[in-house]
């Protein structure tokens, strides 16, 4: 069996210069955001969303972003969920993308607030009917006593709402405004290249080089 010490990666495929990295963070995650969907990595668009709570306990999960522009970061969720609850309490919070097969990390980490009603209505309508009907099936974070629950639910809504489910009102989506980011670039002999982008007091981005 291997051991896990002896688990080891050469990272050589790229390099991460500020020459040739985006002045403007935006850009720089839009462009390997494009890379990794062109690269058809697995699931490009998944990235680990982190929360805290009111003590001061983290959390995280996988979530799906389904927008990004000059507002932010958007996913969509329940409202109910565990996270849903840390970020009533707590609104900052940060997000990671791991494309591993091209040896990248994207750190996000900023605000996060509800997007409006007619978007959140907009995009739910644009899902599948499953998924639309397991919106209002899932009681999402709470113990449930089994499986044979959400089938049961699914049925009850289905039959309920037939074609037509409207947007649960604890459902909907959530935006991050970032105020930092962070670029990591695996390079060999664990000499990494990490270009973090953060705010300034005049609202411009300064970039800077971590050692890694």
């Amino acid at each position: 069996m291997t051991q896990l010490s002896d688990l080891r990666k050469s990272y050589e495929r790229a390099e991460l210069s500020e020459e040739a990295s985006h002045a403007d963070p935006g850009e720089q995650f839009s462009k390997w955001l494009a890379e990794a969907i062109a690269a058809q990595v697995p699931e490009p668009n998944a990235m680990t969303l982190a929360t805290v709570d009111k003590r001061m306990r983290p959390s995280t999960r996988v979530v799906l972003i389904k927008g990004f522009d000059a507002q932010g970061i958007t996913w969509f969720s329940n409202y109910e969920s565990r996270k849903g609850r840390e970020l009533a309490a707590n609104p900052w919070a940060a997000l990671q993308f791991h494309w591993v097969e091209l040896e990248r990390v994207v750190r996000i980490e900023g605000r996060v607030d509800k997007i409006g009603e007619a978007e959140s209505d907009a995009y739910f309508a644009s899902r599948p009917l499953d998924s639309r009907i397991g919106a209002w099936a899932s009681p999402q974070s709470q113990v449930i006593s089994s499986r044979a629950v959400l089938v049961a639910n699914a049925a009850r809504y289905g039959a309920k709402f037939l074609l037509q489910p409207p947007r649960p009102p604890h459902w909907g989506g959530y935006c991050l405004q970032a105020d930092c980011w962070e670029f990591w670039q695996g390079r060999k002999s664990r000499l990494h290249d990490r270009l973090r982008y953060r705010l300034g007091s005049d609202q411009q981005w300064i970039r800077e080089r971590l050692a890694p």
